[in-house]
C-alpha cells in the first residue's frame, strides 16, 4: 500500500488526547517565566533593584550583582526540576538557536556542585561562523558572543524530554557586528524612544519614555501529520509544489469564523496552555478563510517582548502539534489556489504617562499631539516605502503579496474617510491662517472631525499593506513565517529619523518667532503635502491602482531580489548609521544573507519539483498510460471500432503530451539551474534563479502535473491530494 493510502486510512484513528488544561488562565499565566514578581522572591534587594533599573531604565547590571541574579534564577529554575540552561537567541537563519549546558560542575578537588554564575548568565560563546554572517566572519573565524537581554525575562521551556532554562540574548560577532534580529531591534527601539520623547515634550514635559507596542496576528494551516509526511515537498520546503485545487476549496466562504474542528480545537487548547505558562498573552483564536487555516492573536506588548513571544509561539505550536498527530504549516503559501498565511503587525506607541500616541484625544491639544505622530508615521512610510518593502521580502512571501488575500507589493497607507478629511482640511481649508494667534489655532475644529471611537467609525481596508485601524497602524504585508523583528526594526527607525527631522523643522520656526502650536501645524501641513501620494483608500488589488501608483511614483517591486536592493542604498546606510542601528558592513552582510536565503529556497523547490516529477509523477502516469494502451489494444482485438474507444485514445494522447512536456521542462530547468549556480555575484545569481528558473518553469511544470492529476486513475497517484489534506475534522 502506498504512503498516500496508509495516511488516508490512519485518518480514522483516534487522535492523541489533549493535555489537561486549567479552567482559569490566570492560574498558570507566566508560571514558567522569571517575572519581576518571581524575582522579588528569589533575589536580594540589591539584585532585584538592579534588575528593575535595567529593565525600566536600560541601565547596565554590574557583573558582581549579575552573580546574585544568576543564583536567584537557578534557585527558581531548580524548584521546577530544571537541570540545564541555554542562551536563547535569534540568528539570521530565521529560527531560534540554543546550546544547552548543565548547572552541574566539578571543582578542582573533585567536589560536584550545581552552579550558575553571573558570567554564564551574561555571556556565552557560540560559533559565529556556523550561522549566516554575510561575509562578516570567515569560516576559520569562529568566535561569537551571546549577551543577556534583561528586558526580556528568562523562561523555562518544557518538552517531552525535560525542562530547560532559557535566557533571551543578543548575538554578536567577535568584532562586535550584530548577527541576529534582536540587537538591531533594541537599537531601533531606543532610537525611537529618544526621538519620540523629544517631540512629546512639546505637549507634556513629564514624558520620559516612549515604548513601541506590537500585537501580531499569526495565521497558520493545520493538517494531518500522516498526509504531510507523505508529501516530500511539504516536508522539505513547507509548501506543496504540485497539486491541483480540489473541487471544493474556499469558494463557499464557510470556513471563516466557522465552528473550530474538534481535533484542531484540542490542539489549540494544548498549545495555548503551553503559551500561557510562558507568559504569551494569547486572547483570540478562530478559523481563517481557507480550509484548515486558523489564526491566533495576543494582547499588545512591548515590541521586544512581543517579537520574542511570537517566535517562541511558532516553536511551541510546531512541537505541540506532534502530540496530536498534526503538522502546523507557517509557510506564506503552502497551497496554491487558496489564501496564504500572513502575520499582521499591529503597531503603536505609548508614553510612560499612560498615553497612546496614536489614540485621538477629546481636546484640540491632545488632537494636535495625535496628529503630530500620525502624520509623521505617514511621512516615514512615504519616504522609506522601499525599505519597508525590503523588510518583508522573502521567497515565500513573493507567492502571497498581491494575491487575493494579501496586500500588493506597493506600499501605501489607508487612514479612513474621517482622517482623510482631517488631513485634507489641514492642508487646504485652514490654509494661510496659521499665522494667527495661538488661540485661533487651538480652536481648529479638528476634534469634531475625529470620532472618539475611530475603530467603530472607520472602515478597514484588507488590501492596504499599512492601514490605520483606530488607535494603531496595521502592517499587513508581513509574512507568517517571518521574524517580526525585521519589519519592526525598519518601521521604528524610519519613524525615529522622521521625528528628528520634525523637531528640527519645528524648532527652526519657533526660533523665528512662531508660536509653538502654529509652528507644529505648519510642519504637519508641510508633511501632509509631501507625503499625501502614499495615501490610498481604494482597492489595492485593482489594475487601476497599479497604474495610479506608477503615476504617483510609488515603488512597486514585486520580487525579493530586487526589493532587497533598498537595504544597501546610500540613503539606507545613512539612515541606519545615523540612528546607530546598523553599520554599513552590517547592512551589506544582511543584504547578502537575504539574497542567499532566496537562492537556497528557490533552489530547494526546483530540486523537489524535479525529483517529484521524475520519481513520483511520471512513473504513475506511465503506469496508467500502459494500462490504457493495453485496454485499447484489447478492445481493438475484440473487434471494436476506433469510435468505441475514442475516449481512451484521447486520454492516452493527452497523458502522453503532458509526460513529454514535464520531462522536457524538468531537464531544461536543471540546465538553467546549473548556469545560475555558476554565477559568483549573489545578486545576479538570485535574479537568475527568479527570472531563469522559477518564473519560466515552476508554474509551467505545475500546469502539466495538475492536468495529469486530473487524468490519471486515482489508485495510481502516490502523493496525497489537496482534497485529502484540506478538510480536517
Amino acid at each position: 500500500m502506498s504512503l498516500r493510502f496508509q495516511a488516508i486510512n490512519n485518518l480514522t484513528k483516534d487522535a492523541a488526547a489533549p493535555a489537561e488544561t486549567n479552567a482559569r488562565i490566570t492560574a498558570v499565566f507566566g508560571d514558567n517565566v522569571f517575572t519581576l514578581k518571581t524575582a522579588r522572591q528569589f533575589l536580594s534587594d540589591e539584585g532585584y533593584k538592579s534588575l528593575v533599573h535595567s529593565i525600566k531604565e536600560g541601565k547596565k547590571i554590574d557583573r558582581a550583582v549579575a552573580g546574585q541574579i544568576a543564583n536567584g534564577i537557578r534557585a527558581w529554575a531548580e524548584t521546577k526540576g530544571v537541570t540545564h540552561f541555554t542562551h536563547w537567541f535569534q540568528p539570521l537563519t530565521g529560527l531560534t538557536a540554543e546550546k544547552h549546558d548543565s548547572f552541574f560542575t566539578l571543582k578542582s578537588d573533585g567536589t560536584a556542585l550545581e552552579e550558575f554564575d553571573g558570567a554564564a548568565l551574561i555571556q556565552q560563546e557560540p560559533d559565529a561562523s556556523s550561522f549566516p554572517s554575510g561575509g562578516l566572519r570567515a569560516t576559520f573565524e569562529a568566535r561569537g558572543y551571546t549577551a543577556w537581554d534583561p528586558s526580556s525575562p528568562a523562561f523555562i521551556m518544557e518538552t517531552g524530554e525535560g525542562k530547560t532554562l532559557c535566557i533571551p540574548t543578543i548575538f554578536v560577532s567577535y568584532t562586535g557586528e550584530s548577527l541576529d534580529y534582536k540587537a538591531p531591534l533594541l537599537k531601533a527601539l531606543e532610537a525611537l524612544n529618544k526621538a519620540a520623547v523629544d517631540v512629546c515634550h512639546y505637549f507634556d514635559r513629564n514624558v520620559t519614555k516612549v515604548t513601541a507596542t506590537l500585537g501580531w496576528e499569526q495565521e497558520y494551516f493545520v493538517i494531518d501529520a500522516g498526509l504531510a509526511n507523505a508529501r516530500p515537498d511539504l516536508v522539505l520546503s513547507g509548501r506543496t509544489v504540485f497539486g491541483s485545487s480540489p473541487a471544493r476549496g474556499q469558494q463557499l466562504e464557510d470556513h471563516y469564523f466557522g465552528s473550530i474542528p474538534e481535533r484542531v480545537y484540542a490542539f489549540m487548547r494544548d498549545y495555548e496552555q503551553e503559551s500561557y505558562k510562558l507568559g504569551i498573552p494569547l486572547r483570540t483564536r478562530h478559523n481563517e478563510v481557507a480550509p484548515s487555516q486558523f489564526e491566533c492573536a495576543p494582547i499588545f506588548e512591548e515590541v521586544n517582548i512581543a517579537v520574542d513571544h511570537n517566535i517562541l509561539l511558532m516553536d511551541v505550536m510546531t512541537r505541540v502539534a506532534k502530540r496530536h498527530g498534526l503538522v502546523v504549516l507557517l509557510h506564506e503559501k503552502p497551497f496554491a489556489g487558496i489564501n496564504g498565511n500572513g502575520k499582521h503587525n499591529n503597531w503603536s506607541m505609548a508614553t510612560d504617562t499612560g498615553v497612546n500616541l496614536l489614540g485621538p484625544g477629546r481636546t484640540p491639544k491632545n488632537n494636535l499631539q495625535f496628529l503630530t505622530f500620525f502624520v509623521n508615521t505617514i511621512k516615514a512610510v512615504h519616504d522609506y516605502a522601499d525599505l519597508l518593502r525590503a523588510s518583508i521580502a522573502s521567497a515565500p512571501n513573493d507567492h502571497r503579496l498581491g494575491a487575493n488575500e494579501a496586500p500588493p507589493a506597493i506600499i501605501s497607507v489607508f487612514v479612513g474617510q474621517y482622517l482623510a478629511k482631517v488631513l485634507a482640511d489641514i492642508e487646504t481649508k485652514v490654509g494661510d491662517k496659521f499665522d494667527e494667534q495661538d488661540e485661533a489655532v487651538l480652536k481648529l475644529d479638528l476634534h469634531r472631525s475625529i470620532p472618539e471611537l475611530l475603530l467603530d467609525n472607520t472602515d478597514r481596508n484588507r488590501t492596504s499593506p499599512f492601514a490605520f485601524t483606530g488607535n494603531k497602524f496595521e502592517f499587513r504585508a508581513v509574512g507568517s513565517s517571518a521574524n517580526c523583528a525585521s519589519p519592526m526594526t525598519v518601521l521604528n527607525v524610519v519613524l525615529a529619523e522622521t521625528l528628528k527631522g520634525f523637531k528640527k523643522d519645528v524648532d527652526a520656526l519657533i526660533e523665528k518667532g512662531e508660536k509653538k502650536e502654529v509652528a507644529i501645524l505648519h510642519i504637519i501641513r508641510k508633511y501632509i503635502t509631501e507625503s499625501k501620494s502614499v495615501l490610498f483608500e481604494g482597492d489595492g488589488y485593482s489594475e487601476e491602482w497599479e497604474k495610479e501608483a506608477h503615476r504617483r511614483h510609488l515603488p512597486n517591486v514585486k520580487t525579493t531580489p530586487l526589493a532587497l536592493d533598498a537595504m544597501v542604498t546610500e540613503k539606507a546606510k545613512a539612515l541606519f548609521e545615523h540612528n546607530g542601528v546598523y553599520t554599513h558592513s552590517e547592512l551589506e552582510a544582511r543584504h547578502e544573507i537575504e539574497l542567499e536565503k532566496y537562492i537556497k529556497k528557490v533552489q530547494i523547490e526546483a530540486r523537489i519539483i524535479g525529483d517529484l516529477a521524475q520519481n513520483h509523477i511520471l512513473p504513475a502516469a506511465i503506469k496508467y498510460q500502459n494500462t490504457l494502451a493495453s485496454n485499447i489494444k484489447s478492445l481493438k482485438e475484440a473487434g471494436l471500432t476506433e469510435s468505441d474507444y475514442s475516449s481512451q485514445l484521447r486520454i492516452l494522447k493527452e497523458i502522453s503530451g503532458h509526460i513529454t512536456a514535464i520531462d522536457t521542462k524538468v531537464e531544461e530547468m536543471v540546465e538553467k539551474r546549473k548556469i545560475a549556480n555558476n554565477m559568483t555575484n549573489t545578486r545576479t545569481k538570485a535574479i537568475a534563479y527568479q527570472s531563469e528558473v522559477k518564473d519560466p518553469y515552476f508554474d509551467e511544470i505545475r500546469y502539466h502535473v495538475d492536468k495529469l492529476e486530473q487524468l490519471v486513475d486515482d489508485q495510481y497517484w502516490t502523493l496525497p491530494k489537496y482534497r485529502e489534506m484540506l478538510f480536517l475534522r
